[in-house]
């Protein structure tokens, strides 16, 4: 019965996440249709369970006087439960918390893969990097593709959500092409001490599969004149894109002369996505 129970509460633990839409808080909605179809075969499942549960209750009213010596589960057959059962209870009755600048803070951010050496845990910062999923050849006309589609001659660079991985990317590796170009791109603010008192961080957490590999990513804007916002303030910015030596990172990295600025609500959706 526990092992149906669980089961159950599995197949509703999915359904509650599509239809509430908190799906997208987990996973790159790119493969929200395995989760969907995970659906279906966990109530299969959950209804094979039951009836052999059923049946086996059968059999045991049948064969209580068949003289055979039955075997007891111990409590070792049940301590995974609580385990299995956790999940389940952490998504109905725990709201569901949005990754925002407290992340940043407890774990930094730079330019390299935050990985510890740990080749099994990528988390990256700042500067997206998508060559770890490709071959080199494979990795160089993805992205010299992604320039052509930015840098057309005399266009405003729009980073919406659908773009904005991949157009910070292009950014980062070629800084050049979009020396002196307009760039516009909403994310929440981020204070560093370093920075000077008309500087910040603009930043949105991007989704590569799931939450595991998720990172902040974004760039150093700056204001004609002085600003103050708090963290996590949400603001739409344009300006056009320079490059400054950043001494906290030794590295010479893209900023944006902020010309145009306004405040934003905070998305529906705050996280961005891979997309390929």
């Amino acid at each position: 019965m526990l092992r149906f129970l669980l089961l159950l509460g599995f197949s509703f633990l999915f359904m509650h996440l599509h239809v509430t839409g908190s799906i997208s808080k987990y996973i790159n909605m790119k493969y929200s249709y395995i989760s969907f179809i995970t659906i279906f075969v966990m109530f299969f499942l959950t209804f094979a369970q039951l009836i052999i549960y059923v049946r086996g209750e059968k059999h045991k009213e049948d064969d209580c006087n068949c003289g055979h010596h039955h075997v007891r589960k111990g409590w070792k057959e049940y301590i995974f439960y609580p385990v299995l059962l956790f999940p389940i209870i952490s998504v109905f009755f725990i709201p569901i918390a949005t990754l925002d600048s407290n992340i940043v803070k407890a774990k930094g951010f730079h330019f390299d893969v935050y990985n510890d050496k740990d080749t099994s845990a990528i988390h990256q910062f700042l500067q997206p990097d998508s060559s770890i999923y490709y071959g080199q050849e494979g990795y160089d006309q993805y992205m010299d593709k992604a320039k052509k589609k930015f840098i057309k001659k005399n266009k405003k660079v729009v980073l919406n959500d659908n773009d904005f991985l991949i157009g910070m990317e292009t950014i980062y590796k070629f800084p050049g092409y979009f020396d002196n170009k307009t760039i516009q791109f909403k994310g929440f603010t981020y204070n560093e001490k370093e920075l000077e008192s008309n500087q910040i961080f603009l930043f949105r957490f991007g989704i590569i599969h799931c939450i595991a590999d998720s990172g902040v990513f974004g760039m150093l804007v700056q204001f004609p004149e002085n600003i103050h916002f708090k963290n996590d303030e949400w603001i739409q910015v344009e300006g056009k894109l320079s490059n400054m030596y950043y001494q906290p990172f030794k590295k010479t990295i893209p900023i944006l002369e902020v010309t145009k600025w306004k405040s934003t609500p905070k998305p529906e959706d705050p996280y961005v996505y891979r997309t390929y």
